[in-house]
This record gives C-alpha cells, sequence and structure tokens, in this order.
C-alpha cells in the first residue's frame, strides 16, 4: 500500500476526499495508530489516543514510524508458540473500559481492520486519478508466499 502511495503528490497526500478519515493520509495514519495502540496493549500498556495525523508531515514519516513499529511487533511475535498466542490480555479500550481476549483474536482483529481501511485508500487513490496498489488480496499473499 505504501509503495502505492509513493506516486501522490504532497497535496494529494493530504486532499480532503471524504469518506471516514477525509485524505489518503488521515486514513492510513489512523490504520497505524490502530496497530500501534493494539501493539501497546499486549506490552500491558493503556494508551489514551490514537496518533494525530497532523504528526506525519509526509508519506516518509508514516513509513518510518510504521516500519519501526512493523519491527516491534515482530520481536513481540517471533517468540510465541501456541499458548502464547492463546493467552487471555487484559487491557482497557480508549474509553476507559476494561475488557480482555485472546490475543489471537485481537491480532486476527488488527487484520481485519487493516484490510478495511486499505480498501478505502484504494477508492482514494482512484478518486485521485492514480494506480491503486498491486493486490493485498489474502489468496494473493498464499500464491506469492507458498
Amino acid at each position: 500500500m505504501l509503495e502505492a502511495l509513493e506516486q501522490l503528490s504532497q497535496d494529494q497526500f493530504t486532499q480532503e476526499l471524504g469518506g471516514s478519515f477525509g485524505s489518503v493520509r488521515n486514513t492510513i495514519v489512523h490504520t497505524l495508530s490502530a496497530e500501534c495502540v493494539w501493539l501497546a496493549r499486549w506490552r500491558g500498556e493503556s494508551p489514551s489516543g490514537m496518533l494525530a495525523p497532523d504528526g506525519y508531515a509526509d508519506l516518509a514519516s508514516v513509513r518510518r514510524a510504521w516500519t519501526d513499529n512493523e519491527a516491534k511487533l515482530r520481536q513481540l511475535f517471533e517468540p510465541l508458540d501456541e499458548a502464547g498466542i492463546q493467552k487471555v490480555i487484559p487491557y482497557k479500550t480508549l474509553a476507559g473500559v476494561e475488557s480482555a481476549s485472546p490475543l489471537w483474536q485481537m491480532l486476527q482483529h488488527v487484520v481485519n481492520h487493516a484490510s478495511y481501511h486499505r480498501g478505502q485508500v484504494t477508492t482514494l487513490l482512484r478518486q485521485l486519478g492514480a494506480a491503486p496498489p498491486k493486490s493485498t488480496d489474502l489468496i494473493t499473499f498464499y500464491r506469492e508466499n507458498p
């Protein structure tokens, strides 16, 4: 997805287009933010809010933050075994409500959430007259990574 966004000008990146978050930048920062929030919860922290899109002036700043967050996610997940994935993790929602879920369910939610917003970004790219990203369908991933 981020590769597809490289074709956008800075104005296109932040242009208000409607939709859930208004712009390509705001939509991808929301997606990144959700991943950061869940990572914090998995580490036993209770974040109180989402990242502010204005804190990401350009695609390069989003890419740096995403690369950093991905490294932290890999560090958390790589050593886990089946019991680690099944572990129920307590957390607070952004509204401060206590909750708890198995790690695998939360991870599945994060993946599903990102898929939803990748579809929105694809629509925004088309509205801007830009080429959409290469397929992000799960079956494509499986075909490319047998």
